[in-house]
């Protein structure tokens, strides 16, 4: 163990790139700096101190800071590198950051991240304090109040505003866009991006009561939807689905999927908007309906974004609670977060799913009023529509099924 005196302040973002992660530095970097702190950028997430490398860092300053909140991307880079792979990279991450002499970390991530910070700060043992903020564009952080996560606001507005472009081109192209959008495990950001642009139906993992959801059942509700807007007098659509459909969706619909270096699935090495598309357009061949159909990737456009107002605000406060928390603070390892204007801190073993012994994931709660709006204001099929004989008919008559076959077929969408 090294003697060096442990008093910088380091500041490392890890995971995917989400808007504002410049902001947290900025905002840091200056209070930190004004309060006599050394900060060191340690750069491309935990890649280079998992391998015991000290020199890929940035000395960070007022200078090199202080107009960055409002840029995307990340002046220290990131990486998904995962320090906990092997007992040897763990040692090298822990010898390299008191090598760095870092006595206080700012950990910039989302729940895998925050769940290395937690084992960072359980094996320093209040050596290193270490305060966690919440960066994702998936919004699955759960912080109290339903507060959103930095990033996932400019996300939904780049977002929607993408969509709102891919709106008009079906109209004015006759087609039916499939777009998938990320959001690991959770709907927040297809849901969000869905109801600000005016998405013909969004698909997300919570609908589903169900722990697996079978292919068929999401195609079957993606032809009902289409059909019905069909019998609207409209042969053209959107409809977005969450990319955390893939942990939803039966495995043995899907094949073999590759993992990243948190172990979990890739989620862009899965070409899930080509395989809706080819199941999409068979099932509604077999039906006499014939629809164009494309699908598109909405993701990285997204998450190196510039930061709208709200976000630049957002972590410019964050970055400095994450400081005032750190050296002013009895405390020394938590998430914090803003919660009516004041600085909050949740320790991190409160977080724990015991289950899993894993972070805890926000999922979208189906029990508010929220959700309920979403749903109102979609084009999928009811139950009324396939027991309702004039509704039956007329969706029925877009189709090569009579009323009968079709209410059989679109039964398993209540199942």
């Amino acid at each position: 163990m090294t003697s060096k005196k442990m008093d910088n302040l380091g500041i490392i973002a890890a995971g995917g790139p989400a808007p504002g992660i410049n902001g947290v530095i900025s905002s840091a970097t200056i209070e930190a700096r004004n309060r006599g702190k050394k900060v060191i950028g340690i750069l491309d997430g935990f890649k280079w101190i998992s391998m015991g490398d000290t020199s890929k860092v940035l000395d960070l300053d007022i200078q090199n800071t202080s107009r960055i909140h409002t840029t995307g991307g990340s002046i220290i880079g990131i990486s998904r590198q995962n320090p906990l792979a092997t007992e040897q990279t763990f040692k090298n991450t822990v010898s390299s950051i008191e090598k760095l002499g870092i006595g206080n970390l700012i950990t910039i991530g989302g729940d895998g991240t925050m769940f290395l910070a937690k084992t960072l700060h359980e094996h320093f043992g209040g050596r290193l304090k270490i305060a966690h903020l919440p960066k994702t564009i998936d919004n699955n952080i759960a912080l109290p109040d339903y507060i959103s996560t930095f990033g996932f606001e400019t996300a939904r507005d780049v977002g929607a505003k993408i969509m709102n472009n891919i709106m008009e081109e079906a109209r004015t192209t006759g087609r039916w866009f499939l777009v998938i959008t990320m959001g690991r495990r959770t709907g927040h950001l297809a849901l969000g991006i869905g109801q600000s642009s005016g998405a013909t139906i969004t698909i997300i993992p919570e609908d589903f009561e169900e722990e697996k959801v079978p292919l068929e059942k999401v195609v079957a509700i993606l032809e009902g939807s289409i059909i019905k807007r069909m019998s609207m007098g409209r042969e053209y659509g959107v409809a977005i689905l969450a990319e955390g459909m893939l942990d939803k969706i039966d495995p043995v619909d899907l094949g073999l999927m590759d993992k990243d270096g948190m172990g979990r699935i890739r989620y862009v090495d899965v070409n899930f908007g080509q395989l809706l598309k080819s199941t999409l357009g068979e099932k509604l061949s077999e039906k006499g309906v014939e629809v164009e159909l494309v699908h598109k990737r909405l993701g990285y456009e997204m998450r190196s974004a510039n930061p709208i107002p709200f976000d630049v605000d957002y972590t410019r406060k964050l970055g400095y609670c994450a400081v005032k928390y750190l050296l002013d603070g009895e405390e020394d390892g938590a998430l914090v977060y803003v919660r009516t204007g004041k600085i909050q801190a949740i320790p991190f073993q409160e977080l724990i799913d015991e289950k899993t012994n894993s972070i805890k994931v926000r999922y979208m709660d189906k029990n508010t009023e929220a959700y309920e709006v979403s749903q109102k204001y979609m084009i999928k099929l009811n139950r009324d529509d396939i027991e309702t004989p004039v509704a039956l008919k007329k969706l029925s008559e877009q189709t090569s099924l009579n009323g009968g076959e079709f209410r059989e077929y679109f039964s398993k969408i209540f199942r």
